[in-house]
């Protein structure tokens, strides 16, 4: 049977060939490394600045990737839907829920961006409690700055899945380079010689914030483009498109909220092992993003091949293409992560971290590489395929009752009665993962997962 799919699905019938796959998956995986590998020179710069400062900036980001997971959830619902009609070739109703995507993503950050002026002080002193005085200060300084650029961070996450979904995905990297290129230039004029510290950082990220979305609507305007989006001021609400949007949308922001305010609570108690093992949980965490972010471009990969597959009606070749993937990811996975624990080393020297907080990074990092390659990619993965065939709330509750009932209360537990340090994060976290991919792999059998995503 899967010999005879495998077959049929590289005739010419076939909707993806290993060269189209290649072509689509290469820039996504460039990209979000990229993302990944400039993420970490911004966290060595800032630590140069010193311990307090690295610490400050990390808390905060910790609060920000709350917001973003919310901004890439309605983005992801943008994918699935407009790869859907894309599949159907019906290219109207793909370039109209491309302009509500737009729309939502615009009204959503506009609201974020009011609430987290109006608490940004109090929220932080609520998530993290009584940290360093020097931590606090450096943490309210960055979040005020990195506030105001979630308009910018949303709309580049629509544009950038709207590009993805018909199958554009070197374009959105492109961008991203430059991106990212500034602001890492940024970041060294402003922290080095300017010597504005994390201020210097956060105005950086703006500024590099603002080129990405802005570069990205002006492109999407060309009619070059299978979805050209044209007139933005004149956008109006459509109640049904953006349902669709919503149904897709909120159960991937659910799921990613309920997994950020997971890390908070987690993050909450690292807050308590001093600043030496808050530096060296952050440098980890930088480290593992970089060695998980081929997976992940994986996992993006996929949701436009299955949207695309479902809306011409191909079943047979989403549950071909998604097994194919997350093959893929094992190798995606296990190469990169022994990459990540290669550079470790060098990059906590470069960093100037202490003696101690690099020495607690390694390890963490060694356990990381050892057992992150065995069990993320049917985890994840297979959830990425899952959602962009429609199964985003059993994909939702799955991963919201494994993050909180054993990550986070097997972390928390590690750490504040255990007393094993920061490497109880890491424990509580493989537990998930492994328990995921079981109840994944199992749902990916039984087929249910593939629903009728569009009319």
């Amino acid at each position: 049977m899967v010999k005879n799919m495998n077959n049929n699905t590289q005739n010419s019938n076939s909707m993806f060939s290993n060269r189209h796959l290649f072509l689509l998956l290469i820039p996504i995986i460039a990209e979000q490394f990229l993302t990944s590998l400039m993420g970490m020179v911004d966290s060595m710069m800032v630590s140069n600045v010193g311990a307090a400062a690295l610490s400050g900036v990390s808390l905060v980001d910790a609060v920000n990737l709350l917001v973003v997971q919310a901004f890439n959830a309605m983005a992801t619902g943008g994918v699935i839907i407009c790869s859907n009609y894309i599949g159907q070739r019906n290219i109207k109703k793909a370039n109209d829920s491309a302009r509500q995507v737009l729309l939502v993503s615009l009204s959503l950050s506009l609201f974020m961006t009011i609430l987290g002026l109006i608490f940004r002080n109090g929220l932080l002193s609520l998530i993290f409690g009584e940290v360093d005085a020097d931590v606090m200060r450096a943490s309210q300084i960055y979040f005020l700055l990195t506030i105001i650029s979630y308009p910018f961070v949303s709309l580049a996450a629509a544009g950038s899945a709207i590009f993805r979904s018909q199958s554009n995905t070197g374009l959105p990297m492109k961008i991203a380079i430059i991106s990212n290129m500034l602001n890492v230039v940024g970041n060294a004029v402003l922290i080095y010689v300017f010597k504005m510290g994390v201020a210097g950082a956060a105005v950086s990220t703006l500024i590099s914030r603002a080129f990405n979305a802005v570069v990205l609507l002006i492109l999407l305007r060309s009619d070059k483009n299978e979805i050209s989006v044209r007139d933005y001021l004149k956008i109006r609400p459509d109640r049904k498109s953006i349902r669709k949007i919503l149904a897709m949308g909120i159960p991937n922001g659910i799921e990613n909220s309920m997994f950020q305010f997971g890390r908070l609570a987690i993050q909450s108690s690292v807050s308590t092992l001093g600043t030496i093992t808050i530096a060296a949980q952050s440098m980890t965490v930088i480290l593992e993003n970089v060695n998980g972010v081929a997976g992940v471009g994986v996992g993006i990969g996929l949701m436009t091949i299955v949207g695309q597959c479902l809306g011409a009606g191909k079943r047979d070749e989403a549950v071909f293409y998604t097994k194919k993937m997350i093959k893929w990811g094992y190798m995606a996975i296990l190469i990169s992560c022994l990459i990540a624990y290669a550079i470790a080393r060098p990059v906590t020297m470069l960093a100037g971290m202490p003696a101690e907080s690099a020495k607690q990074c390694i390890y963490m990092m060694g356990w990381i590489t050892i057992i992150k390659p065995l069990v993320w990619s049917p985890s994840f993965v297979t959830a990425y395929g899952m959602r962009a065939a429609g199964d985003v709330r059993f994909s939702m509750i799955v991963s919201t009752l494994t993050m909180w009932l054993c990550r986070v209360s097997l972390a928390t537990y590690l750490i504040r009665v255990a007393h094993i340090g920061a490497m109880g994060v890491w424990i509580g976290m493989f537990c998930d993962w492994s328990i995921r991919a079981v109840i994944f792999t199992i749902r990916f059998v039984s087929k249910k997962w593939i629903h009728k995503v569009v009319e």
